[in-house]
């Protein structure tokens, strides 16, 4: 009985919030809030409880307004641009499609300041995780592409400036071979003559 109370937050992809509930859920599900026991509803505020794991600041911060046309605006710079949405457009109930580092606590502001809290928790998060961005020794695959791809463009611009360049200067005329000094032939002197002529004489 045990075990299967501690998997029922994991087989809910959705789970129905209330005034002071906790939520659990897995990256990838979708879980609902519900803003009771506040009669006109105003606003929606998120405060991370590990704001280390998505690069903030702690406090609370506006994810949701009601709008008089009837459409809710959503903070399009809040981390759960493109995964949050109003069930209704009186914002009473949110649905949201977890991801790593929401945990939090989520407040459902009143027209006459009541308020409504939900706290969530998302599997997995914790206050030891690294804020976003590349870690020491790795690069960002989106900046190593194009920073390849203008190496290579350079290179072979290099090369073919090189070639043309080959192309275009008159070819260089062949080195002079090297000229080696000859002695001058030998030429006997009147001394080694001379002997040579008195050994003639004598014979």
């Amino acid at each position: 009985m045990a075990l299967v109370l501690q998997l029922l937050p994991l087989l809910l992809s959705r789970a129905q919030g209330d005034p002071g509930a906790s939520l659990d859920g897995r990256p990838g599900d979708s879980v609902n809030f519900s803003c009771l026991g506040v009669s006109h509803p105003i606003r929606w505020a998120w405060a991370p409880s590990f704001p280390a794991c998505k690069g903030l600041s702690k406090g609370r911060r506006p994810i949701l307004w009601a709008s008089s046309s009837g459409t809710p605006t959503v903070s399009p710079v809040q981390p759960f641009a493109g995964r949050l949405r109003a069930l209704d457009p009186s914002i009473r109930r949110l649905e949201l499609l977890l991801s790593a580092g929401d945990s939090g606590t989520f407040f459902c502001r009143g027209r006459h300041e009541e308020e409504s809290r939900t706290v969530l928790h998302v599997l997995g998060d914790g206050a030891d995780c690294r804020a976003p961005g590349p870690t020491h020794g790795s690069v960002n695959p989106q900046l190593l592409i194009p920073l390849l791809g203008a190496g290579l463009v350079l290179g072979l611009g290099a090369l073919g400036v090189v070639w043309w360049w080959h192309r275009r200067s008159p070819p260089h005329p062949p080195r002079p071979l090297p000229r080696f000094a000859l002695f001058p032939p030998y030429r006997p002197t009147r001394e080694s003559q001379a002997p040579e002529a008195s050994k003639g004489g004598g014979a």
